[in-house]
């Protein structure tokens, strides 16, 4: 009877809408600071403990809405293939720092600071977090996939990146 009931309610739960946490927008008023989040997949990649290649800058007139907010890309065919498959494009935490959430908060996610990780854009907040964040990657991913489902649902992170100048248009 247990495995019954089980069932129905995880049945009845695929009808839900899933509830998201809020992407980190900063003082841009777009996601990922308004820098594209399809280039990424076209960046060269620097080995781990190297520095990143900087982020692609997205266009104020080249937008698409998604999970709360809008996402700016620096050509139209960005913007296209990201409509097509949005969740392959976005950031893990919705955009908040990868490190941060292994230890259980939200804090910022600086579009300089990323690295793709089997095949998922991840973003940290400083230079010095990202050497802890390499120090162990999988253990790290591991401890942000146990932690994001608890803090998931908490409020964006309101707090500005630090040491960060955006490149990226504004409204």
């Amino acid at each position: 009877m247990k495995r019954f009931a089980y069932a129905a309610l995880a049945a009845l739960s695929f009808g839900l809408p899933a509830f998201a946490g809020e992407q980190f927008v900063d003082q841009t008023g777009f996601a990922v600071s308004g820098y594209d989040v399809v280039a990424y997949r076209s960046l060269k990649q620097s080995p781990v403990g190297t520095m990143q290649v900087a982020a692609v800058p997205g266009q104020a007139d080249i937008t698409a809405e998604y999970n709360g907010a809008t996402f700016a890309f620096a050509s139209q065919e960005n913007r296209d293939m990201f409509l097509e498959n949005p969740e392959y494009f976005v950031p893990q935490y919705d955009g908040h720092c990868a490190y941060g959430v292994s230890k259980g908060g939200k804090v910022p996610g600086n579009p300089n600071l990323w690295r793709i990780v089997d095949d998922r854009l991840y973003l940290n907040i400083t230079k010095n977090v990202v050497g802890f964040w390499e120090e162990d990657i999988p253990g790290n991913i591991t401890l942000a996939e146990g932690n994001w489902p608890g803090i998931e649902p908490d409020a964006a992170s309101e707090n500005p990146i630090p040491n960060f100048t955006s490149q990226a248009p504004a409204q």
